[in-house]
């Protein structure tokens, strides 16, 4: 099984270790105790933690495979921050933030960067009063946060200094992305999720006003 998981992880993310896989497992492990006290996803996903929350946040990093410093909003349990933060442990000098204002969650991340000592950092406040803590970003993340008008105005501060947005979107994304467009331009590419058929990735790039 290992094996397997092993060469779905390079599939979906691309050349990544043997430790960082082994990293995972262990993580995967960690996080299974901790969702059984503190509610981190959904219990109905607990059963497949592997396919639909680590190899699918893990994706993103194939997409900006030469960025080094990120910025995850609403990280929650972890997806797809704490797994960027594994696979970036890889980039030499880059890190990731994580941006959670749920106290419980935010202990969890915390927790975690420190057992595996991992290239991040936790900002336990809402996103708006970390746009002028967190610079340099190459890349902003979000998962299951809020609507892509809404993601582009929490995130706006970063997506107008160069950085481009990845976010996970499902089947009514165009809905989201019309919605978005009567409120701002930008460049827009859509990328296949490689984990679920009927959701994509959206990359944005070049957010001005409209």
């Amino acid at each position: 099984m290992n094996s397997d998981q092993f060469e779905q992880l390079r599939t979906v993310a691309g050349p990544v270790s043997r430790e960082t896989f082994d990293r995972l497992i262990a993580f995967q492990a960690v996080f299974e105790k901790w969702a059984q006290r503190i509610n981190l996803v959904s219990p109905s996903t607990l059963p497949e933690v592997w396919q639909r929350h680590i190899l699918d946040s893990a994706q993103l990093a194939r997409l900006q495979p030469e960025a080094k410093y990120w910025v995850d909003l609403g990280s929650g349990g972890g997806f797809p921050g704490l797994i960027l933060a594994f696979l970036l442990a890889e980039r030499a000098g880059a890190s990731i933030a994580l941006i959670e204002s749920n106290r419980k969650k935010a202990g969890f991340l915390q927790a975690i960067i420190g057992e595996f000592s991992l290239p991040a950092r936790v900002h336990a406040k809402r996103i708006e009063d970390c746009w002028g803590l967190v610079e340099n970003v190459e890349v902003v993340t979000a998962r299951a946060l809020a609507p892509l008008p809404l993601l582009l105005r929490l995130s706006v501060p970063w997506l107008k200094q160069e950085a481009r947005g990845l976010f996970h979107k499902g089947r009514d994304y165009r809905t989201e992305v019309e919605e978005s467009a009567k409120l701002w331009r930008f460049e827009l590419i859509e990328h296949r999720s490689v984990i679920d058929p009927q959701s994509v990735i959206l990359e944005i790039d070049a957010l001005r006003d409209a």
